[in-house]
């Protein structure tokens, strides 16, 4: 199992608006590789969490705060549909002496990974991902951030 790359994506959507400013789905989308249509789903998500302003028909979405207020767990908690990183299988056999107890077993660790990855996520914010973004795509020539084609 692993986070489903719309995560990832949602990381890519908000470098992109800040590092570039405002943004169209199209043109994000033109980066990311996908459909216009699944970055406007990921727009609307981090809307309502409060993390860009976007109105619609109108092109160009743009962060709500400064990229350093907005941690990697914000986004996580933003586009992530399960509150919980690990689910455990609802229906055990209550007969079996390991179904019985997998449970009870298990949540406790699975509890502790994912505070783990929270608090691991919550110590980057995206002015990180900017950051190393533009010290890899310096201009040897002129020593600044070139935008995207």
């Amino acid at each position: 199992m692993s986070i489903p790359s719309r995560y990832s994506v949602a990381i890519h959507i908000l470098t992109i608006l800040e590092m570039d400013g405002e943004a169209s789905s199209e043109e994000i989308a033109g980066s990311v590789g996908t459909n216009p249509a699944i970055i406007r789903l990921l727009l609307g998500k981090l809307k309502r969490a409060g993390i860009i302003n976007a109105r619609r028909g109108i092109k160009g979405s743009s962060l709500s705060k400064p990229a350093r207020e907005i941690n990697l767990l914000d986004i996580y908690k933003a586009t992530e549909k399960e509150e919980n990183l690990f689910l455990l299988h609802e229906h055990p056999n209550p007969n079996c002496p390991i179904g019985k107890n997998i449970q009870v077993a298990l949540s406790g660790i699975l509890d502790e990974a994912q505070k783990a990855m929270e608090d691991k996520l919550s110590k980057y914010n995206l002015s990180d991902v900017s950051s190393e973004i533009r010290q890899r795509t310096l201009s040897k020539k002129t020593g600044t951030y070139k935008k995207r084609a």
